[in-house]
């Protein structure tokens, strides 16, 4: 019985799904637009206060325009 495939292959050796990239594009924009957005600093400020005394909470999502996530 020959054994199944059992190579472990890097992320980088799969093929892009054009389609699914494309819907999380999409996906993405809807909710910059709709102002669900995160900005990168606060995640990491975020980050780095778990397990430290005064754990900071989940930051929120602030209204931005596109243009200032771009500057970014």
């Amino acid at each position: 019985m020959p054994m199944a495939d059992t190579e472990i292959k890097s992320i980088f050796d799969i093929e892009p799904d054009e389609a699914e990239e494309a819907r999380l594009d999409a996906e993405a924009d809807a909710a910059i637009d709709a102002g669900q957005f995160i900005p990168h600093d606060k995640v990491i400020e975020w980050l780095k206060s778990w397990g430290m005394p005064g754990e900071l909470p989940c930051p929120k999502p602030e209204p931005v325009t596109r243009a200032t996530i771009l500057k970014s």
